[in-house]
């Protein structure tokens, strides 16, 4: 087969568990996501790369018997085993599923999550974030993603794997080469137990999510490069852009917001760099000790280097304003966004290039997202620590600009120094800095963030300027402020 015509026939996604901390809370429980166009064009890119090709291979007929499926299997779960050490442990089912059955799997289990409160709340707090459109149906759109994209999968509770009875046997050993990876590992690490280990920290828990999913890609290209003599820790420094390929080519990926494209992506790409940079030095007898000792962030992922030298973040703290915040609203969630997080909302607003150099400063965050009761309207505020005090400055720099397009129709703002307010219809913003850290409120009054400030122990708000107008009044519904008798105050 080709490169071109091996890449056409796998720019499909195949699923095995969920991928990142999102869609821990939005998709079904026990899936992972696999995108396994990226491990085909990882193969493909590196050995173009290298100037070496591939064995030759016959293009497969496009159905598959059973027993030829479980035979083919057999063949890759030991060879998967060889190249990862992890020597298999229990017998593992296999089946083929066509693809009506694996959506009514996927649909079957998102139905029977029972934490539906959590998705809710992950959702809303990336529309506070604004990373998600306002009212986008997450939901519906996941399931129509998996029916267009899905190939097959490996379930961790019922120690099942499943592929799709409709791809080439050829393509069905690409599918096996990473599920089967997964299988191994489970056997030896529980796999599920083991990336939940990290809750409730999300940060954490997607850092873990991306070694699964990276050492499984780092497996992936192994088989692939079979027969070449060389494997993965002869090859150099992996730049995940020559990996993307035409991903975007099929529909429903073309629909998907830009986050969820780069959520879906990063546990892969980013999971495989750092398996490679840390794989390289020992080869896979390595894997055990990241099991061990695993990465406790997404910054350690996209930084090996820090993971490696054990660096690990300070604990940040926010001060609770349940009590100033009222009753009138309830606190949705409470977590960590991490470096990566925070690259995508300011890469939402700003380039790519301003984003990564400002979020790499990153040394800990904490935030918490609120919605009004009855108007459903949404309150975040969130605090980021960063390396130095210059690096709060660049981040404010920053931050603002991102705002500020984020809340195009603004009033009565009020930038002094390294504090800046507005009012906008979802409610007062608000960012400060203050010595290496920052802090942002949306959707609340100054009288709040007065409170938010006095917590903290930081020095007074400057005094507010002058104004020529009562454009200072937020718009929108009184009753929908979060401490009612400070909305006057805003004038």
């Amino acid at each position: 087969m080709t490169i071109r015509a091996r890449q056409a026939a796998v720019s499909r996604i195949c699923y095995s568990r969920m991928s990142m901390a999102l869609f821990k809370k939005t998709t079904p429980p026990r899936i992972f996501v696999v995108l396994l166009a990226l491990a085909s064009l990882a193969a493909t890119a590196i050995l173009d790369a290298q100037q070496s090709t591939a064995p030759a291979k016959s293009d497969p007929p496009s159905s598959t018997t059973n027993a030829e499926f479980v035979a083919a299997a057999d063949e890759v779960l030991q060879q998967m085993s060889e190249i990862t050490g992890l020597k298999l442990r229990a017998p593992l089912k296999k089946s083929l599923r066509s693809r009506e059955q694996i959506r009514a799997y996927v649909v079957n289990e998102m139905k029977e999550d029972k934490d539906q409160a959590e998705r809710y709340a992950g959702q809303r707090s990336a529309e506070a974030f604004g990373l998600l459109p306002k009212g986008f149906d997450l939901d519906a759109f996941m399931v129509d993603l998996l029916t267009e994209q899905i190939a097959g999968l490996y379930d961790p509770k019922a120690h099942e794997f499943y592929v799709a009875d409709w791809i080439p046997a050829a393509d069905q050993k690409m599918v096996m080469a990473h599920e089967l990876t997964h299988a191994l590992q489970d056997q030896h690490f529980q796999i599920d137990d083991w990336a939940k280990a990290a809750r409730p920290n999300d940060d954490a828990e997607l850092a873990r999510e991306s070694v699964l999913e990276g050492s499984a890609m780092a497996a992936m290209v192994d088989y692939l490069l079979q027969g070449t003599g060389r494997s993965l820790q002869d090859l150099p420094d992996i730049d995940p852009s020559m990996l993307i390929g035409d991903m975007e080519s099929t529909p429903m990926l073309k629909k998907a917001p830009p986050f969820l494209k780069d959520a879906l992506i990063f546990p892969y790409l980013d999971g495989l760099n750092f398996s490679a940079a840390v794989l390289r030095p020992k080869g896979w007898s390595a894997l055990s000790e990241i099991f061990a000792n695993p990465p406790v962030s997404t910054q350690q992922i996209l930084h090996p280097a820090l993971y490696l030298a054990g660096k690990t973040p300070p604990k940040v703290t926010l001060p609770s304003m349940d009590k100033e915040v009222g009753a009138d609203w309830t606190r949705l969630e409470e977590n960590i966004m991490g470096e990566f997080g925070w690259k995508e909302v300011l890469k939402q607003f700003l380039s790519e290039e301003r984003a990564t150099p400002v979020s790499s400063t990153w040394s800990d965050d904490r935030y918490v997202v609120y919605e009004q009761k009855k108007t459903k309207r949404l309150l975040l505020i969130a605090r980021l620590d960063l390396a130095t005090d210059g690096d709060a400055e660049r981040f404010f720099t920053a931050y603002s600009e991102a705002l500020k397009k984020k809340y195009d129709k603004r009033t009565g703002e009020d930038r002094q120094g390294e504090f800046l307010s507005f009012n906008a219809s979802e409610g007062g913003i608000f960012l400060r800095c203050f010595a290496a850290a920052c802090v942002t409120l949306e959707g609340g009054d100054r009288a709040l963030f007065e409170k938010l400030n006095s917590k903290l122990e930081w020095t007074a708000l400057p005094a507010r300027q002058a104004r020529n107008s009562t454009l200072g009044r937020p718009t929108g519904n009184r009753a929908a402020m979060p401490v009612e008798a400070a909305v006057a105050d805003q004038k």
